[in-house]
């Protein structure tokens, strides 16, 4: 538990680091984070004999790194900005399917588990842009973070002291319902006091958003897992001692990033 906790307070100072920065560097730390993520899960995959296109997965998020860095930082108009976004979805699905047909004694899951990663990480992760590119809620980016770290550490620590029954057993045995109701209540909490001290005219909405942003934090964390399980490995990498992999510690925010990306834009936005 000391290693983990350590290691997580020393992996935070950079995150709020280029969160304060925002802008290019954060880009180019959302870049970085994706990068390394579909790296482990490409590696991950290949312990099972699913070897993804790497060479075209990591051309393809270049890719739409650059198409980001135009549509937030240029006057790219937004209907244009949008249709090349759509654009790169459809060619990153296009690209698994291509490469059933281009590849010879090739594992029938290689083309797919190369989109699977381009879209579940690498687009996925790029919401985070996204949240700080709306204007006036640019700072409900903090939020992100605050769901995602805060039902995790909450969820641990309730777990570890009262959790008695297992939510999913097979999947994840050391998590817990009891730590499950800990996350939902930190992830509230922490997005409650945020909301008060800097957004209190929509204050009850960044408590929906802890709310919610908590359960979309463990299904993120759940279905990383899963994964794992599937490709027979318990971490995704050891780059963050107690934790394991950027993967393991960033699972969460796939899934959140997006939800309080379109949960602004439906709800507060308008």
């Amino acid at each position: 538990m000391k290693t983990r906790i350590i290691s997580a307070l020393i992996m935070i100072v950079p995150v709020i680091v280029f969160l304060i920065l925002g802008g290019i560097p954060f880009m180019v730390f959302c870049f970085v984070v994706s990068a390394i993520g579909m790296y482990e899960f490409y590696k991950g995959y290949e312990k099972i004999g699913v070897k993804a296109g790497r060479l075209w997965a990591f051309g393809m998020l270049a890719a739409l790194y650059i198409i980001v860095f135009f549509g937030e930082f240029t006057a790219l108009a937004a209907s244009t900005y949008t249709h090349i976004l759509q654009l790169w979805v459809f060619g990153s699905v296009f690209l698994g399917l291509v490469m059933t047909l281009i590849r010879e004694d090739h594992n029938i899951l290689d083309g797919p588990i190369t989109s699977l990663g381009l879209l579940y990480i690498a687009y996925f992760n790029v919401h985070l842009v996204f949240i700080e590119g709306i204007d006036k809620y640019t700072s409900m980016i903090w939020l992100v973070v605050l769901a995602a770290s805060g039902s995790d550490t909450f969820a641990y620590f309730t777990g570890v002291f009262i959790g008695k029954h297992k939510m999913a057993p097979v999947i994840s045995p050391k998590k817990t319902w009891e730590g499950a109701a800990g996350g939902i209540i930190g992830s509230m909490l922490c997005c409650g006091i945020f909301g008060l001290i800097f957004y209190k005219e929509i204050w009850l909405h960044c408590l929906v958003i802890g709310f919610f942003g908590a359960l979309f934090g463990m299904a993120g964390d759940l279905i990383a897992s899963a994964f794992k399980r599937k490709m027979g490995i318990k971490d995704y990498g050891n780059l963050i001692p107690g934790h394991g992999g950027i993967m393991d510690r960033f699972d969460s925010v796939l899934l959140v990033a997006p939800f309080i990306y379109y949960y602004i834009l439906i709800f507060i936005k308008p």
